[in-house]
């Protein structure tokens, strides 16, 4: 009986716990990232190979990867590895001030949307450089939100799809029925 009291009232200690934590760690959604700036960014940074609705799909797909991010998770050990591996703090807090800044190098948002694509790339070449962003991370990092919607995008199945021009499905469990045949080509459609 003592056993199952004290059980139960470490239970009930960590669960009351629970929000303080999740609060502390950051847990809370980042702001909402603008669009239209959003779409902007893509436009200049990611392949042109991708039609319009591909990259919406990977713009909407980093606005909710941010909003959802979480402090504090576990991450994937890989194989090998043993330790476990927690994510660190959200990068999102750090891309309003970063929209913010080429806002203002292009005079305002809507002056940064009409850019022409090779002026749009100038600007945030600049801000890259600015931020010291010599290369794209393995995963979003915060160091600005250009180099983490390419990060985002580069390191996804999809992505890896496009590379080979073929349906590898990256990060997917596959099983082993069908394992011996190479994967299929990408059509025109994909």
């Amino acid at each position: 009986m003592m056993h199952t009291r004290r059980t139960l009232l470490k239970t009930l200690g960590a669960a009351a716990a629970a929000p303080v934590q999740a609060v502390q760690r950051g847990a809370t959604a980042p702001p909402g990232i603008d669009a239209a700036m959003l779409a902007a960014i893509a436009d200049a940074v990611l392949p042109e190979s991708l039609s319009p609705a591909a990259r919406r799909r990977v713009t909407t797909d980093f606005q909710r990867w941010s909003r959802e991010y979480r402090a504090g998770a576990e991450m994937d050990h890989g194989y090998g590895f043993t330790r476990i591996r927690a994510t660190g703090p959200s990068p999102a807090p750090n891309y309003g001030e970063q929209i913010a800044s080429l806002v203002r190098a292009a005079g305002n948002a809507s002056d940064f949307t009409a850019l022409p694509l090779a002026a749009r790339r100038d600007l945030i070449a600049r801000a890259l450089a600015d931020a010291r962003v010599e290369r794209l991370p393995a995963r979003p990092n915060g160091a600005h939100i250009a180099s983490d919607l390419m990060a985002f995008y580069f390191n996804s199945p999809d992505a890896f799809d496009r590379c080979y021009g073929a349906k590898i499905g990256r990060d997917q469990c596959r099983g082993l029925p069908g394992s011996e045949n190479p994967p299929p080509r990408l059509t025109t459609n994909d």
